[in-house]
Parts: C-alpha cells; sequence; structure tokens
C-alpha cells in the first residue's frame, strides 16, 4: 500500500459513535504529525513551542532516552526487535507545553522494510497510557481484549477491533468496542496528508490551536455529557499505568486465528 513520506501533517476529524445502551454521536477537529523517529521534524526555533516531540510524554524509560530508544525497550521487552529497522509514528506533538495524545500509533519495520507490528499507545484524559502490541495486519482490524480504560471506551465488557493501516494520501483509522458481535462504540480518525511545511504548522494553530488542550476538554465535555445521560465513559484509573499488552511478540502472530498466540 502507498504509506506517507514523512514528515507530514494531517489535519483531522476525529468522531465518536456510541450505539448502545443510548446512541450518542460527538466529534472535533484535530490534526496529527506522522513522522519517522530517527529523523524527527527540525522546525525554526521561533516555532518549536506549536511542535515539539518529547520522548517525556510517551511510554517509559529514563530521562535522558530519545523517543525511538522508548520503543524499542517497549518491543525488546515483548520479545521484538528491529535492529537497523525504521519506526514511524502518528501522534500529537506537545504545544505550548501541553501534551495529550488520546491515540498515537507506532509502525515497526525490519532493516528491509517490511512492517513487523504496530505500538498503539492511548492516553485517558488523567494522563494514565496505556500501550499495546498489535500486528502487522494492515487489511484487517487486531483484537484485544484488555480494556483500553481510556475515555469514551470506559466499559470491561466485550472486546475491541483497532484498524490502523499506516497512513497515505489518507488517514483512515478506527477503534471500536464490540459484543456479541455489535459494534458498541466506534470512534475513528480521518484526514487528508498535508505538507509538513512552517506555513501549514502556522494555519494549524490558527485553525485549531492548542490542539492537545482543546482534545483533552473535547473529550471531558463527551464523558460529562455521557455520564449526564447514564452512559458509562470513563473508568476510576488504578495508579499510574503504562504498557499493559493483551500480546506478546515473543510468540508469534497467528495469521489464522489474526491474534498473537497466548503465552
Amino acid at each position: 500500500m502507498e504509506t506517507a513520506t514523512t514528515p507530514a501533517l494531517y489535519p483531522t476529524l476525529v468522531t465518536h459513535l456510541h450505539r448502545w445502551p443510548a446512541r450518542h454521536y460527538a466529534e472535533h477537529r484535530s490534526y496529527a504529525w506522522y513522522v519517522d523517529l530517527d529523523d524527527l521534524p527540525r522546525l525554526p526555533r521561533w516555532i518549536r513551542p506549536f511542535a515539539r516531540f518529547e520522548a517525556a510524554d510517551h511510554f517509559d524509560g529514563g530521562p535522558n532516552d530519545t523517543l525511538r530508544q522508548r520503543v524499542d525497550a517497549f518491543l525488546a521487552r515483548k520479545g521484538v526487535f528491529i535492529p537497523g529497522g525504521r519506526v514511524t509514528a502518528l501522534l500529537l506533538p506537545r504545544v505550548l507545553g501541553h501534551a495529550f495524545n488520546p491515540l498515537s500509533l507506532f509502525w515497526c519495520h525490519d532493516a528491509a522494510g517490511a512492517l513487523q507490528c504496530v505500538v498503539a499507545e492511548v492516553m485517558g484524559t488523567g494522563g494514565d497510557r496505556r500501550a499495546f502490541l498489535l500486528p502487522p495486519a494492515e487489511d484487517e482490524p487486531a483484537a484485544v481484549t484488555e480494556a483500553l480504560r481510556a475515555a469514551p471506551f470506559a466499559d470491561n465488557e466485550g472486546y475491541f477491533l483497532l484498524r490502523v493501516p499506516r497512513p497515505g494520501e489518507m488517514l483512515d483509522l478506527s477503534v471500536s468496542l464490540h459484543r456479541e458481535q455489535n459494534a458498541a462504540l466506534v470512534a475513528t480518525w480521518r484526514g487528508r496528508r498535508r505538507p509538513a511545511t512552517v506555513g501549514r504548522v502556522l494555519m494549524l494553530q490558527l485553525t485549531n490551536p492548542l490542539a492537545p488542550q482543546m482534545a483533552r476538554l473535547a473529550l471531558r465535555w463527551q464523558v460529562a455529557v455521557l455520564r449526564w445521560r447514564g452512559i458509562p465513559a470513563e473508568p476510576a484509573l488504578p495508579p499510574r499505568q503504562i504498557e499493559r499488552t493483551s500480546f506478546d511478540g515473543a510468540q508469534g502472530w497467528g495469521a489464522k486465528t489474526h491474534s498473537w498466540a497466548a503465552p
């Protein structure tokens, strides 16, 4: 499939559709950067406060680790190694000192350029993060049986399907909660690739100002509306938890079962 060159920008429309226990729809506009972790964008100093890529905003690790080192460490703990491979990521940068990434994606390739796995990191409005190791099957969703525990996916019942193909000219991602083969909740991220120029970055600060802060505010508002309607929206999270995974890369991807083999 065609994949985007890096860096690139994707102005996005984010939607949430609740189908059960009551119907509810919400949307907001945002944007995301598509970057190579070994070649992060080098913006002029005066505009950097609007697009900083900090390792501390993802995974765990030492204070001096790069974001690529944190991804490699996460993969190693799951039995996945990609020496000489490329990692591309779709994420929101830190803007004016604030970071909030409801969904960050990392596509991990081997030295030959073949996709080996995908890491999906979700973040709740309280700042808690969880990372999930997904298979390299871009043409179909990957199943996650562990609760994402991030608004608006608060329910523990059922399973999740993540469809996260690498972005090309278009970005088209979805995460859905299913019960008895029916989608109870669907979230989508859709957008069109734009060049990552200084002018485009400035324009986004006008059309989508303070994107991380506004994304957090949009989710909190949605949680409040859902609670008012009696719909579970955001769990009471335990103390900070990072890097939960439903799959173990050391066990291998099963093409027939479409999941990582159980330990």
